[in-house]
């Protein structure tokens, strides 16, 4: 119960940081804001004009970044969350999308969000 009870204050505070965030980061149809949805096991990832609240780019961890990555590194999540930015940025990129505004949602910049941004950088998106 009490690692239980650690989960819960732990998302409590990544819930304060992501509201902070928010207050700050806003997308246009120029700049459009990139989300980080992070579970335990995949990574989920989108592009949102905020001022008609439409999404316009979705990736994630399970379906086709995944078939990017080598065989040697299948497990590896940030390996994983590196080929999703990098198959964000192409997406975004067939839209007319080449400027992000980074939204973490809260979540630490490092390891998977980290390999993440990494990757939309290499993909050519300007985060």
């Amino acid at each position: 119960s009490s690692r239980r009870c650690a989960a819960i204050v732990e998302n409590a505070a990544r819930l304060r940081r992501q509201a902070r965030g928010r207050k700050k980061i806003a997308g246009s149809p120029e700049r459009p804001r990139l989300v980080v949805t992070r579970s335990s096991r995949h990574l989920f990832v989108q592009v949102i004009d905020d001022t008609v609240g439409h999404t316009l780019v979705a990736c994630d961890g399970k379906k086709a970044a995944v078939a990017t990555v080598p065989e040697d590194v299948k497990g590896n999540k940030c390996a994983i969350a590196y080929s999703v930015g990098r198959a964000l940025a192409e997406l975004a990129k067939a839209k007319g999308i080449d400027r992000v505004v980074f939204d973490r949602s809260g979540y630490l910049y490092h390891g998977r969000v980290a390999a993440l941004a990494r990757g939309l950088r290499d993909g050519g998106l300007e985060v």
